[in-house]
């Protein structure tokens, strides 16, 4: 909590606001740095393992053995990356330049050619009603506790084409949020076929990529796509939708799938 002065119609008052969280965190590989993420500290194990699988430094989650503190400070925390026996990989193949801010994506991967990581192209199906997918984000909105109390958190739920809700994860990065959950899920289910992704900000190249590398057919957004966004989701024959509301919203690509 932190006090505050907030002004409305009524004048001035002191007060008090809960503000999220917001810390530095660091993964490594075989005692190798390759990111210094920002993000909102919980989950960390989920964001470890759904970052290794979305940028591709690992291509199922049994790849991952489990995933270790180092070292906790009030300055940040550090994680190892375990790998399975069996499995190598050279950590500066994906060391990222600098850190990595909450708002950031592809910031400092090396170059060009890291940017686009494994992806999966997506079989047909499944449909989702246009109506059952106006309700999901209220559905989110309902799921989100932090949001609830900051009014300053992104997040990113996971449903059936039925509507069911399969988990949700919330972070000050949009970014980290997806990848929470695609690590919370990946240990029941890999890959996430058959699974809606929202997410309540805009959606970038890197959020179409990380769902088509998790498997899922279809994202959709509260806010609106790049037009790098639309074309790789249009390339990897992904349903890419802006603009979700409650009133209606915007098929970039892939509306076959909406029925």
């Amino acid at each position: 909590m932190r006090e505050i002065v907030r002004y409305s119609a009524a004048g001035a008052e002191t007060t008090t606001d809960e503000l999220v969280q917001e810390a530095p965190v660091e993964f490594r590989l075989g005692g190798v740095p390759i990111a210094v993420l920002m993000r909102t500290p919980g989950e960390d194990e989920h964001l470890a393992l759904g970052f290794s699988l979305t940028e591709g430094i690992v291509l199922t989650p049994d790849e991952v053995a489990a995933v270790r503190l180092t070292e906790g400070s009030t300055e940040g925390d550090r994680y190892e990356i375990v790998l399975a026996d069996g499995v190598t990989v050279d950590p500066e193949q994906f060391r990222r330049n600098l850190f990595t801010s909450s708002s950031c994506g592809v910031c400092g991967k090396a170059s060009i050619d890291a940017v686009r990581v494994t992806a999966r192209t997506i079989r047909q199906g499944p449909t989702v009603s246009a109506t059952r997918l106006r309700s999901l984000p209220a559905v989110m909105r309902r799921s989100q506790p932090v949001f609830g109390r900051t009014g300053s958190i992104h997040a990113a739920a996971a449903f059936t084409p039925e509507g069911e809700f399969m988990g949700i994860a919330e972070d000050v990065g949009r970014h980290n949020a997806v990848d929470k959950l695609v690590g919370s899920l990946s240990r029941d289910r890999w890959p996430l076929s058959n699974l809606v992704l929202i997410v309540s900000g805009r959606l970038s190249f890197e959020m179409v990529q990380k769902a088509a590398v998790a498997g899922m057919p279809i994202i959709a957004g509260v806010s609106g796509a790049s037009s790098l966004a639309a074309d790789l989701g249009d390339e990897l024959g992904m349903t890419v939708v802006g603009f979700l509301s409650e009133d209606g919203f915007n098929v970039y690509c892939g509306g076959t799938r909406i029925s």
